[in-house]
């Protein structure tokens, strides 16, 4: 994937439902950083979000490709932080927020 670290782009994360297994796909906000693309919401109910964490093989799509990756849930702080305040320029910035994190696959 080429983009650059603090870049924000619009991408769809797919993920498989954790009671179905069907592949869903939403068009999120994501931010790449060190490598990693990051998906943060303000609470952990929306479906993306519990499906990532209960089968953390995902996949990406932007610009036409579609990447394979692992989900994780960022437990830094700092680094939660910082990812909000690459997403957003506004107030949003200083809200606190569930961050996703997905390491692509080689």
């Amino acid at each position: 994937m080429k983009a650059e670290d603090g870049d924000v782009f619009k991408a769809i994360l797919i993920t498989k439902g954790r009671k179905t297994g069907t592949p869903h796909g939403v068009e999120l906000r994501a931010v790449f950083y060190n490598n990693k693309i990051y998906f943060s919401r303000r609470n952990s109910q929306g479906d993306w979000l519990k499906n990532a964490i209960s089968n953390p093989e995902v996949k990406v799509e932007y610009n036409g490709a579609i990447f394979s990756g692992i989900a994780s849930l960022v437990t830094d702080k700092n680094l939660a932080r910082k990812i909000s305040h690459l997403k957003y320029a506004d107030k949003r910035s200083e809200e606190s927020r569930i961050v996703l994190q997905v390491m692509l696959c080689e």
